[in-house]
């Protein structure tokens, strides 16, 4: 397999600070409105506990990027040397075309530019041998770069419980699943559903 870089989300180190989501805003000078990282919660359905669970998710750099696929102004390239798909606002036309293509939600459209616009994955600072910013920022160590080329660590998913199942865009990003909380009581489970069901209870 050639190199393939890719962002490697250990969930069970997340913290859900937003560092990585603020780093990459910060390093691409994003407006208020529009984010190219996001740290969203687990669900309860995916994770039903009182401790959260977070992913740290952007583009995925897929092998077979929906976005390049289906741009019709060819404002999409995939890098050769490392798998890294990119976004050239020149070329690009605005017809978020990308944004309906890509099932992980990962273009942005800028209203104000009235371009798409998407994680590059740094490339700039990854030419200059440098992490990317979200990684470079992550306090819990929670976010790496990979290589798929020779990744190799145990307990790791493609497509965890939530994540679009897309096999045929073989998406780059691997991620390692949160750990279920221990229960240190057995009515320690029912007492934390029954105060969720409380919580959700409509206000008299």
């Amino acid at each position: 397999m050639k190199k393939q870089l890719g962002f490697y989300v250990d969930a069970k180190r997340c913290i859900g600070c937003c560092t990585c989501a603020m780093a990459c805003k910060n390093h691409n000078q994003l407006p208020p409105d529009i984010n190219w990282r996001k740290v969203d919660p687990l669900s309860d359905d995916i994770y039903p506990h009182d401790e959260r669970a977070f992913f740290s998710l952007a583009c995925n750099h897929c092998e077979h990027p929906a976005c390049m696929a289906h741009c019709p102004a060819d404002a999409y390239a995939k890098r050769d040397k490392d798998g890294v798909v990119i976004h050239d606002q020149d070329k690009c036309i605005g017809c978020r075309t990308c944004l309906r293509s890509c099932p992980f939600g990962a273009p942005r459209f800028d209203e104000r530019l009235q371009r798409a616009e998407k994680c590059s994955l740094c490339w700039e600072r990854l030419d200059a041998g440098l992490d990317p910013a979200c990684v470079q920022s992550c306090p819990a160590d929670a976010l790496k770069l990979i290589d798929l080329a020779d990744f190799d660590v145990p307990e790791t998913v493609q497509t965890p419980l939530g994540f679009p199942n897309k096999p045929q865009l073989n998406p780059s990003t691997r991620f390692r699943l949160p750990t279920l909380p221990k229960i240190t009581s057995k009515n320690c489970l029912p007492k934390a559903l029954k105060r969720r069901a409380s919580l959700r209870k409509p206000a008299k």
